[in-house]
């Protein structure tokens, strides 16, 4: 599956945050949500609470994987993939059925989020890689704050979605899936 049930907050008022009550989510680094959302799936559909996960490079630093075993079989499979080489490998192997995953996170820039194009780099464009050291150890020494504690995700849940199990959530915050036809425009992609 791609995509997640995440809490939507674009339109929560966050005007009663004080300076210094900057938080993150689980992880490592300033990426997507794979983490958290692999610890919570373990927890509400396993009845596994796992408190720390090991990502394993499979072809290359920007193509992970993370797993949950339960009486010695894989119960979850999830992935990062980052940068276009990796998202094109992946849609490649997805088209021929090689792909087994419950949860892809991806991110268009090679090395995650804090690597990206609009981060500082070296004179001659290059990523400076005592810089990214730096904002990564800056970024850890955030504190994390699970998503699912936050006052305003809480507040919309219940005023504005009608609670956590709602048509209205179920509705607004979830995608489903469904086969495209093949176009036969000459513009289509070739991956």
């Amino acid at each position: 599956i791609f995509g997640v049930d995440l809490p939507f907050c674009c339109f929560l008022r966050f005007d009663d945050l004080k300076e210094g009550d900057v938080v993150r989510h689980d992880g490592k680094r300033s990426d997507g949500y794979l983490e958290h959302i692999f610890k919570h799936a373990a927890k509400e559909l396993f009845g596994m609470d796992v408190k720390e996960i090991t990502y394993k490079a499979l072809k290359n630093k920007d193509f992970q994987e993370v797993t949950l075993e339960k009486d010695g079989e894989t119960v979850l499979r999830f992935a990062a993939a980052y940068g276009f080489r990796n998202i094109q490998n992946m849609v490649l192997k997805l088209k021929k059925g090689k792909f087994f995953y419950h949860f892809v996170e991806v991110l268009a820039c090679p090395g995650g989020c804090l690597n990206g194009k609009g981060q500082a780099q070296t004179e001659d464009g290059k990523a400076d890689r005592a810089l990214l050291a730096q904002m990564e150890e800056v970024y850890t020494a955030i504190p994390v704050r699970l998503p699912e504690t936050n006052l305003h995700v809480q507040r919309m849940y219940q005023d504005w979605l009608e609670g956590m199990d709602s048509k209205k959530v179920q509705d607004t915050l979830h995608t489903t899936y469904s086969a495209v036809n093949q176009s036969t425009s000459s513009l289509d992609i070739k991956w």
